[in-house]
């Protein structure tokens, strides 16, 4: 997927008019794309329309019209757009307390190191975490982290011809294995080339 450029996106004018609909399509896009580990670990991977909503909000919210200033959130999110060997996800630790989910992401320290992918019966790859910035400390875990998922191209063949694909977490605190739901499969299939 190509990187997205200055005219790929809307002027604010045109965003306000546009917004609706446009957080329509992206919700919907984003639904077939989100994955749950569980009840508290949930993987929305990333494309060049989840970036581009999230740009164009970033945009909005932060009344950014200026080219530097569009060049910079350009800078900070196109790095999340998969490059067609890869999938990349944003990882949500969510937990409705605070005071269990302030426990949890103690007890959970380390588990954006513990991810994994396996297709078919292809050797798992571990999730890659944090690329840009660590975002955790030594006492305990964020609650957003960034994933990559570097396939190989047999990984990436046997996505395309419909193998199972399974993703895992494998902390010693949280063990949790989900597969792709047919829908999922053919959402992140598109995703590679």
């Amino acid at each position: 997927m190509q990187p997205l450029k200055p005219e790929d996106l809307m002027s604010l004018e045109t965003y306000a008019r546009q917004r609706a609909d446009f957080r329509r399509q992206a919700i919907a896009h984003k639904r077939r794309r989100t994955v749950h580990l569980g009840p508290h670990l949930t993987l929305l991977f990333e494309d060049r329309l989840t970036v581009q909503y999230q740009i164009q909000e970033m945009l909005r919210i932060e009344r950014i019209f200026e080219p530097e200033g569009i060049a910079d959130e350009l800078s900070a999110y196109n790095p999340l757009i998969p490059d067609g060997s890869n999938w990349k996800a944003t990882l949500l630790i969510e937990f409705p307390g605070v005071a269990e989910r302030r426990r949890r992401l103690v007890e959970w320290r380390g588990i954006e190191h513990c991810f994994m992918v396996q297709v078919g019966s292809l050797p798992a790859v571990p999730g890659i975490a944090d690329e840009d910035m660590e975002r955790s400390n030594d006492e305990k875990t964020a609650a957003v982290h960034f994933l990559r998922f570097e396939l190989t191209p047999p990984m990436r063949a046997a996505v395309r011809e419909g193998a199972d694909v399974v993703f895992g977490v494998e902390h010693p605190r949280c063990c949790v294995h989900t597969a792709l739901t047919p829908e999922q499969r053919s959402a992140l299939a598109a995703d590679l080339d």
